[in-house]
């Protein structure tokens, strides 16, 4: 194995996905600024996540449509006046 080829900065960690609330704690060396106070009382760094396994259609069997910028609207928007 290659020698300091791995990042040094492992530590708890929580993810948390943003449409559902669906949170975890893991170990990981992402950077991020905002932090929470997990179940245990101690406060860890925070990762907002869009969509996880607990959300994504292949992992649920439902279809669930995730527009966190008004996509969607926008394109019917637009082909509405077109009709």
């Amino acid at each position: 194995m290659k020698a300091d080829i791995h990042p040094k900065s492992y530590r708890p960690v929580v993810f948390k996905d943003m449409s559902n609330d669906y949170a975890f704690l893991t170990q990981s060396c992402a950077e991020t600024k905002d932090t929470i106070v997990w179940e245990d009382g101690n406060e860890y760094p925070l990762v907002k996540l869009e969509i996880s396994n607990t959300s994504h259609p292949f992992y649920t069997g439902k279809m669930k449509l995730v527009d966190t910028a008004g996509r969607v609207e926008k394109f019917r928007q637009r082909y509405a006046k077109k009709k």
